[in-house]
């Protein structure tokens, strides 16, 4: 097997263009080349008010003082030689903070997910993950345009397939079929609010893959807020999976990047698959730098799933407002009692001062993070007031 299609045999390009030579309609984001449309549950603010307050997603954070300067002093080589020593250090400690072998600095983290796919998998095979599931929603479909994988979903509680939901959703490999290639889960899990999910779920779902030798993989972009959600390490929780990929923006503060972490066998592979995808970085200490300080901001996660709480608590005083109990930092609210869309709903808390996300037809995301203090939580709250009820 090869981390691309088969040597020799090039295929259609389906990002973008169609066939070599013939321009299509993009449709991610806009639509014929050069003619923007809107993307469902994202908003782009033109101009921001001094006194807004963005709870929109956890990854406005913008890098603290410290950051700055530890991205300004860091020592930088060439990182596809493998000779930046600030990205070597932070490999090394993202590796042993998750309990794994070895880890690959990405610049996303959706890369690291797509990274992890192509390098578990043969093209054609299948992939089982939550229906709500990010690399199901939002990486663009990516499984298939970068490694010809289908995918299967299942709707699981929590997100993450019980037993007998990867028992029943795996496909053996047979003379028709490709076969189940890999089982993906996600922890937290954003699309359904934030749910710490602990590593005796993950564990149940872990163990009927690997009985059927389908390695797992666990996009944790937000694995640390679990990780204090639960009162467990991180390590405890990717214990029962061949791989993770976590950011070391959102909630950690950091500007960019992510890790992705497995074996040494398979971060060696996956160092290659990140060549192919155009993430080979050279003095990339400057970004990395602020990663190795966004591992210190672990603990100052309970700020965040504390405010979320005060924020969710606020929020089902407005009358019409169903406010879905935060676990940690993602607050949905759904707007349907109220008489108004999600979208109307995103626009009257704009009016007001207060971003959200739109997350459906009625429920919209609100996100605290580290440049949202507990003042500026209780003045969200008392702006919503007015915009929604």
């Amino acid at each position: 097997m090869t981390d691309v299609g088969r040597i020799g045999r090039p295929r259609a390009l389906t990002s973008g263009i169609g066939r070599i030579g013939r321009p299509r309609a993009l449709t991610s984001g806009i639509g014929r080349i050069g003619r923007p449309r809107a993307v469902v549950g994202y908003m782009t603010v033109e101009r921001v008010r001094g006194d807004m307050i963005d709870l929109r997603s956890d990854t406005v954070t913008t890098p603290d003082e410290a950051m700055r300067e530890a991205a300004a002093e860091a020592p930088v080589g060439d990182d596809v030689y493998g000779e930046d020593p600030t990205v070597n250090e932070l490999e090394k400690r993202a590796a042993e903070r998750v309990g794994m072998e070895a880890a690959l600095y990405v610049p996303t983290g959706t890369m690291g997910n797509q990274i992890a796919a192509q390098v578990h998998t043969e093209p054609g095979e299948e992939v089982l993950a939550d229906v709500e599931s990010h690399v199901v929603k939002w990486e663009l479909g990516g499984f298939a345009v970068h490694s010809g994988l289908q995918l299967r979903t299942v709707d699981a509680d929590r997100g993450i397939p019980t037993p007998g939901e990867v028992a029943d959703a795996h496909v053996e490999a047979d003379l028709h079929r490709p076969g189940t290639g890999l089982c993906c889960l996600e922890n937290t899990h954003n699309a359904r609010g934030g749910l710490a999910n602990g590593p005796d779920r993950i564990a149940a779902a872990a163990e009927v893959a690997h009985d059927r030798d389908v390695p797992v993989h666990l996009d944790g972009a937000r694995l640390f807020n679990a990780a204090v959600a639960l009162n467990r390490s991180a390590a405890e929780l990717v214990a029962p999976v061949d791989s993770v990929m976590f950011c070391l923006s959102k909630g950690l503060g950091a500007p960019v990047g992510s890790m992705l972490a497995g074996s040494e066998e398979f971060i060696e592979r996956a160092r290659r698959s990140r060549k192919l995808f155009g993430g080979g970085m050279r003095q990339a200490g400057v970004i990395a730098g602020p990663g190795l300080r966004a591992l210190e901001n672990v603990a100052e996660l309970s700020a965040d799933h504390e405010n979320a709480a005060a924020l969710a608590e606020g929020l089902e005083g407005i009358e019409g407002v169903a406010v879905r109990p935060p676990e940690t930092n993602i607050v949905l609210v759904d707007v349907e009692g109220t008489g108004s869309s999600a979208e109307d709903a995103v626009g009257a808390l704009r009016e007001a001062g207060v971003l959200a996300s739109r997350f459906g037809e009625t429920t919209i995301r609100l996100c605290t993070h580290r440049d949202v203090d507990r003042t500026d939580v209780e003045t969200a709250v008392d702006r919503a007031v007015g915009a929604l009820a």
